[in-house]
């Protein structure tokens, strides 16, 4: 009976060591492979992070210096500062203009898609009434579609408008890019109301507030992380936009910045102002820098948010 036992307590101690090793070779294994995909995903960001960075880098140094500098030595640093192709670049060439013209339009169109969007992403995504999917569906389909076969008819409609001039104006612009911008806007919202506690709303609407002040002082509130991405997003995009203002903006009193910048470029000669033209380029960069560097922590919440309930 003892030696039964004996041996029976020996089988453990035997096959322990090589449980543990091939534990240990697992763990091995799966370092070495995690350790490969790192390095590999850290070589891709920095990849990326030198072809976003360095053409910014070149248009930074290069709008300090000269216009015969950039062309015999264009990757080499500036000698000396040339300030005046910042003053240059915003008077003589009317970025200034360009810039107030781009501030107006996009500055309304943010407001209004975010004001718009919120409003349909939040009835959508808390109230059942029929042909809700449809319409959720229809801003859907809106994102995909090209706004390539949009431009033309687009400008015939807002030509032929009765009534209010639309072409070539401040408010037809401003219009358009709320229209742009809404689909991904409210398919956005939609969903981050979707992950927002109904229980607040509901605490609000027994103490006997009505649907708009809940709306307005509860939940939007509540869905500052999302709004503040979405905005962010939507400004990126409608700053940057040159299509539709290339089409629908022929009055070059109401140029945007795309537009004027590009204009310049074609004006220019190989004895053109090219310091000033680098001067433009920043200027017309800079609040897209300054924004995202300052609310990129609250991007990243309000991409997050919907992933954490």
């Amino acid at each position: 009976m003892t030696t039964e036992t004996n041996a029976v307590d020996r089988r453990p101690a035997v096959s322990g060591p090589s449980t543990g090793g091939a534990a240990r070779g697992r763990k091995s294994r799966k370092g070495a492979e995690g350790g490969v995909l790192n390095v590999f995903s850290h070589g891709m960001l920095i990849v990326w992070a030198l072809m976003v960075g360095l053409p910014l880098l070149w248009v930074l140094w290069s709008s300090f210096k000269s216009s015969g500098d950039i062309l015999t030595t264009p990757w080499s640093l500036p000698d000396s500062l040339h300030f005046e192709n910042w003053a240059n670049a915003w008077n003589k060439a009317n970025i200034g203009k360009f810039f107030l013209n781009t501030i107006i339009v996009v500055g309304g169109s943010v407001i209004g898609t975010m004001v718009l969007g919120s409003m349909a992403g939040y009835v959508l995504a808390r109230f059942k009434f029929p042909g809700n999917r449809f319409i959720y569906y229809l801003f859907v389909a809106g994102m995909s579609f090209p706004v390539f076969m949009l431009v033309i008819p687009l400008f015939f409609v807002m030509r032929d408008f009765p009534g209010i001039p639309l072409l070539a104006t401040y408010q037809g612009l401003i219009m358009v890019y709320i229209a742009y911008s809404l689909p991904f806007t409210v398919f956005f919202m939609t969903s981050f109301f979707r992950t927002l506690p109904t229980s607040v709303a509901e605490a609000a609407m027994i103490d006997g507030a009505s649907h708009l002040r809940t709306f307005f002082q509860v939940m939007l509130p509540m869905a500052k992380p999302g709004l503040i991405s979405i905005g962010i997003f939507n400004f990126l995009g409608q700053w940057n936009q040159y299509l539709l203002p290339m089409v629908l903006n022929q009055n070059e009193d109401k140029y945007v910045l795309t537009q004027g910048l590009a204009n310049i470029a074609l004006q220019q000669g190989y004895e053109g102002d090219w310091g000033g033209l680098m001067a433009g380029m920043m200027i017309a960069m800079l609040p897209v820098l300054i924004v995202y560097f300052i609310f990129q922590r609250q991007v990243q919440a309000g991409l997050t948010a919907g992933a954490i309930k």
